[in-house]
């Protein structure tokens, strides 16, 4: 029996209940109410990222400046040139330090669209071999990909019929991801034609858009910071909550570092959406959206958690451990990350 005390951010409302989290092996199996408990860590539920790419670990910041376009889009953006030039050693161990980070600072699991089919997705595979962390990888390419992927991840639908892959998907029972409305709203109603299981970014979503994703019941996973540096615009988060699943993302690795701490103050203070909504965004929607057993503290779950320092010296005197966890906390608060 392991036993955490502290602040619990328990349950779906993540209520700060002073007390215990008692675990054994690997399961919480109380949640425990104590007053009297002496210590100053906060426990919440580990980060599952909603969207990444991983891949262009290896070109960080290069694409300072750049349009969505010249920067990711397709097959020859600086992003796909870096791809296609990489070493494939050097690939590996470019995402392995993402991987390694991402763990540092609370998260557990991914959903990444991996690049370059098989071998992309094989190079991910070997990346998380050593890591703690659990990568649930949507393949490109062929749709073969899938027996080695857990899904597909389709770039968008203006960019290619992807018609076949997800007929593959739905053969093999595996979810089908696609990009939508980050440009412009053109795609969203070619890839609500497809069927998604999750759709990526929806920054130009429209109330005809909103009510078609609510009909299908598709999650979206929103990136804030990515969609500015890209200059698309800003996703319509309270709407898109008003309709359905939302989780959060840090999209690519070479325009952002892919910390969920940094994505969660973002959304918090440019959105009209509250503390609570934030972090549901960034732990259980996401393990909603993979089937992943975590995302929330309560008996019988995976004990995937992150205890914080709630008396570091940027934590300390923080009057609501929620706001605090969602608007100021950063990876240097971070004590212990249970997988």
């Amino acid at each position: 029996m392991t036993e955490l005390a502290g602040t619990v951010l328990a349950g779906d409302a993540f209520e700060p209940t002073r007390g215990r989290v008692v675990i054994d092996d690997g399961r919480i199996d109380a949640v425990e109410e104590d007053t009297h408990v002496d210590s100053e860590d906060i426990i919440l539920p580990a980060f599952v990222n909603a969207h990444t790419h991983l891949g262009d670990s290896i070109a960080k910041e290069a694409a300072v400046g750049l349009s969505l376009d010249d920067a990711v889009a397709p097959p020859n953006s600086l992003k796909h040139r870096r791809l296609a030039a990489a070493d494939d050693d050097d690939l590996v161990t470019a995402m392995r330090h993402t991987l390694t980070f991402m763990h540092q600072t609370g998260t557990v699991a991914c959903l990444d669209f991996r690049e370059s089919g098989r071998p992309g997705t094989e190079a991910l595979r070997a990346a998380a071999d050593t890591v703690d962390m659990t990568p649930f990888i949507f393949g490109s390419g062929d749709p073969d990909v899938l027996d080695i992927a857990d899904g597909y991840g389709a770039s968008g639908a203006n960019d290619n019929d992807f018609a076949d892959e997800r007929a593959a998907c739905t053969r093999r029972d595996a979810p089908f991801a696609i990009h939508a409305g980050e440009p412009d709203a053109t795609d969203i109603h070619p890839a609500l034609d497809l069927e998604p299981d999750l759709l990526v970014h929806m920054v130009h979503a429209e109330d005809t858009h909103l009510t078609r994703v609510a009909d299908q019941s598709v999650p979206i996973a929103v990136c804030p910071r990515a969609n500015t540096v890209l200059d698309v615009g800003d996703a319509p988060i309270p709407a898109l909550l008003d309709h359905t699943t939302v989780a959060l993302g840090t999209d690519n690795v070479m325009l952002n570092p892919p910390s969920m701490f940094r994505e969660m103050a973002t959304t918090a203070k440019r959105f009209d959406v509250s503390a609570t909504d934030v972090l549901r965004m960034a732990t259980t929607a996401g393990a909603e959206i993979a089937g992943l057993d975590c995302g929330v503290i309560e008996p019988g779950r995976r004990a995937a958690l992150v205890v914080l320092d709630g008396d570091s010296h940027n934590l300390r005197n923080a009057v609501d451990p929620v706001q605090a966890v969602v608007r100021r906390a950063t990876g240097l608060d971070v004590k212990r990350v249970l997988t």
